[in-house]
């Protein structure tokens, strides 16, 4: 537990002063007993049990004061709360190195598999975009509250040359901020070609507006939206995705990001040719610790449904740093209620 105004704690110096008084009021009370026999006998007969209930509204009061003092300070702690995030993005891999058969049936298939395990598991309130990317990136479905469309939309995944991670961070962010100017003329293409020799820009992708000067904010602090990037291999093309990472946490995005595929690499085949791969995990994890996010690897089918089961979890329920001060203060109310309410039923009087 943390303290927003820790300086208020100095008030609970206080606390054995009080302590100090009402044992010197007890004393000297004592001594006034003392000089008029008839008051012991009557302390005498009463006992030690109406002796103890005498102390312990006094007691339950400090404690209040306690509370009190506390709450002053401002007390936070990392608390488990509901996600206030309301769009989910999937990049995810298509690249052909997903078509390899490491895993059964496919990569890709396996892939598709879990995504949809994701989607149908995610809270209905919450919206999800998808982002395929290979030698280039598209939205292949903007953020939408219907599975059908989303499912459709993974189904109709298609294998790619090429790995453009960076550009499906940049797709992504353009999809979850729309206006605010994200040129991805530039920072995705930046005037390249896709391997059929057409504008990579024809891609679709979230229309341009016009630029904001938007101030930077705090990494990880934007709680409406998070990015989740699958990929099985390294970036041979497009922008550098740690750049990309470095304006995700300027608009506060986390990005979770997954490693599918061997660590160690290579060599796969598919429909005629065979090319080494290997899983970049060192970019992954740097993207995740830039954007405050979170790195996971699978190395299996059941690994990826695994990940997927714990993002379902992390986005729906999260770990915030919460300021408790209003517990305190609860707790402190509650305590000066039952210190009164106690004297009122042993004393009749409030004291």
């Amino acid at each position: 537990m943390t303290f927003l105004w820790p300086e208020m704690l100095l008030w609970l110096l206080a606390v054995p002063v009080l302590v100090g008084a009402y044992l010197w009021l007890l004393q000297r009370k004592k001594r006034q007993a003392l000089r008029y026999p008839s008051i012991a006998l009557v302390k005498d007969a009463v006992g030690r049990g109406q002796a103890l209930r005498r102390h312990l509204p006094p007691l339950i009061l400090l404690f209040a004061l306690i509370a009190s003092i506390v709450a002053m300070a401002r007390p936070s702690a990392l608390i488990t709360l509901p996600s206030q995030r309301q769009t989910i993005i999937l990049a995810m891999d298509v690249s052909l190195s997903m078509g390899a058969k490491d895993v059964d049936p496919n990569r890709l298939t396996a892939a598709q598999i879990a995504a949809k395990a994701f989607v149908n598991d995610h809270p209905r309130d919450v919206q999800i975009g998808i982002v395929a990317f290979g030698a280039t990136a598209s939205l292949v479905q903007p953020p939408t509250r219907n599975r059908e469309e989303l499912l459709e939309a993974i189904d109709r995944f298609q294998l790619q040359r090429g790995t453009a991670t960076g550009s499906a961070l940049y797709v992504a962010l353009a999809t979850l901020f729309p206006d605010d100017g994200i040129d991805l003329e530039s920072l995705v293409f930046q005037g390249g070609l896709s391997r059929n020799g057409a504008r990579a820009a024809r891609i679709d992708a979230p229309k341009k507006a016009e630029p904001k000067d938007a101030k930077p904010v705090v990494p990880g602090s934007y709680p409406s939206a998070a990015i989740i990037l699958l990929s099985d291999g390294r970036r041979t093309t497009g922008p550098d995705p740690l750049d990309a990472a470095r304006m995700a946490a300027e608009h506060g995005v986390r990005v979770f990001t997954v490693g599918f595929g061997t660590a160690e690499g290579g060599m796969i085949g598919f429909e005629g040719w065979s090319a080494y791969v290997r899983l970049d995990e060192e970019t992954l994890k740097t993207i995740a610790d830039i954007t405050r996010g979170e790195y996971f690897y699978a190395g299996t089918a059941a690994d990826l449904g695994k990940v997927y089961q714990a993002l379902n979890t992390r986005l729906v329920l999260e770990r915030k740093d919460t300021e408790i001060s209003a517990l305190f203060t609860a707790v402190a109310a509650v305590l000066v209620l039952a210190a009164a309410g106690l004297s009122l039923v042993w004393f009749n009087r409030i004291a």
